[in-house]
């Protein structure tokens, strides 16, 4: 069993960072495992916009109860087990998406993805955090990020190839068995990912409190800390505008802008692009930028001027894929240093027996805003109020972003 307070090898921390990423990366997969099947779901069952945005509720609903809960079971029996666990779930999801054939059927694929879901980010920051050398964690959070950006871009494609050329019941069957795959690669690799819940338990290792802190007595002594509910105001905002971009941006540009639904997907691939760039940028200043705060702003409000030029169609149609990509660019970059924001946060106040349940809540922010500002956004595409609902990207990103400077 890994021990982090024995020196830890470049190869070594590329290993584990590389394995959790590939996790978090088949996570985000899963977060699209149905909106890009729901042209032919909503033709298939008759389903408004409505009906389809609450599908990607019960997904966040789930994930974020899930969420923080699944953080103190990661504190308890140790990240690996529940890892591996989430992976089973997601392959599951998939299995059940690929049977259903009513709309109960695609809630309950929605729920087991979910649930699946909910665990990646306490288990997945517990391992990083506990086995990566410090100086290295910006890079870390980075690729970890960037990875699951790509999973978001990867989920996207491949989930319309299948749909469009099999059907939607078969791109659920091909996303368990990738699901299966990658899970039976992390079991084959588990020695880079073990953390012994012992360890977690009693807080030792590098990544202590800070001098003067001390752990809290109470498990859910951090529920009573302002700090802790300001970057899970952070995250349900700022992902509440990512989500509304997942969901609908081809749908939105489409008619805001005479392009076709297909020109739309590819402007949302550029976002998602320009995103995974972005935390590429973001690793670097992290690790080299002591105010994580000042990064995170300055990215997010660069990022809302596109959705406000996009709302009020100020922007020419040549430029839609390119202002895209500059908008994912700039929410990506804000990425690692949210990561370590939220660990300063933790470690400081809690220390590192607490990074499970702290990283569950916080993160349960994401999976809330997601489950809950794309439903909204859902009634106003129903009554055609397709402006409004770009500027609400904006507006959240520039609400995310307070939030982040009040966490400083």
């Amino acid at each position: 069993m890994h021990d982090a307070t024995l020196p830890r090898t470049w190869r070594g921390d590329a290993s584990t960072v590389g394995l959790v990423s590939l996790a978090h990366g088949t996570s985000h997969f899963f977060h699209l495992l149905l909106p890009p099947l729901f042209p032919w779901i909503m033709h298939d069952l008759g389903l408004r916009f409505t009906d389809v945005a609450f599908l990607t509720t019960v997904f966040f609903a789930v994930s974020g109860t899930g969420q923080a809960l699944a953080g103190f079971a990661v504190d308890r029996v140790g990240a690996l087990r529940m890892l591996l666990g989430a992976i089973a779930l997601l392959a599951v999801s998939g299995v059940a998406l690929g049977f259903a054939h009513s709309y109960a059927g695609l809630v309950v694929a929605a729920a087991l993805a979910g649930a699946g879901n909910s665990i990646f980010h306490p288990a997945d920051f517990t391992i990083l955090n506990r086995r990566v050398s410090a100086g290295r964690l910006g890079h870390a959070f980075a690729m970890h990020g960037l990875v699951g950006n790509l999973g978001w871009a990867a989920g996207a494609s491949f989930m319309a190839a299948v749909g469009a050329a099999a059907g939607w019941h078969a791109a659920g069957f091909a996303a368990s068995a990738a699901a299966a795959l990658v899970g039976g690669f992390l079991w084959t690799q588990r020695g880079h990912l073990a953390v012994s819940p012992a360890h977690a338990a009693h807080g030792g290792g590098t990544h202590g409190p800070a001098p003067g802190a001390s752990p809290s007595p109470s498990r859910l002594g951090f529920l009573r800390s302002a700090t802790v509910w300001t970057c899970f105001a952070f995250f349900y905002f700022s992902t509440g505008a990512a989500g509304i971009l997942q969901n609908f941006a081809p749908t939105i540009l489409a008619h805001l802008y005479p392009i076709s639904i297909e020109l739309g997907s590819a402007a949302l691939t550029a976002y998602l692009l320009g995103s995974a760039a972005g935390m590429l940028a973001g690793g670097f200043l992290a690790s080299h930028v002591a105010r994580s705060d000042r990064i995170i702003a300055v990215a997010l409000l660069l990022a809302a001027v596109v959705p406000a030029q996009l709302a009020m169609k100020a922007l020419a149609v040549a430029v839609l894929l390119p202002a895209m990509a500059i908008l994912g660019f700039g929410t990506g970059v804000a990425g690692p240093s949210r990561d370590l924001l939220v660990r300063h946060a933790a470690a400081s106040r809690f220390g590192a027996a607490a990074f499970g349940r702290v990283y569950g809540f916080v993160y349960s922010g994401l999976d809330i805003g997601v489950a809950t500002i794309p439903l909204a956004i859902g009634r106003l595409l129903d009554g055609g109020h397709f402006s409004w609902a770009m500027a609400s990207v904006a507006v959240l990103l520039v609400v995310a972003t307070g939030a982040a400077v009040r966490v400083r």
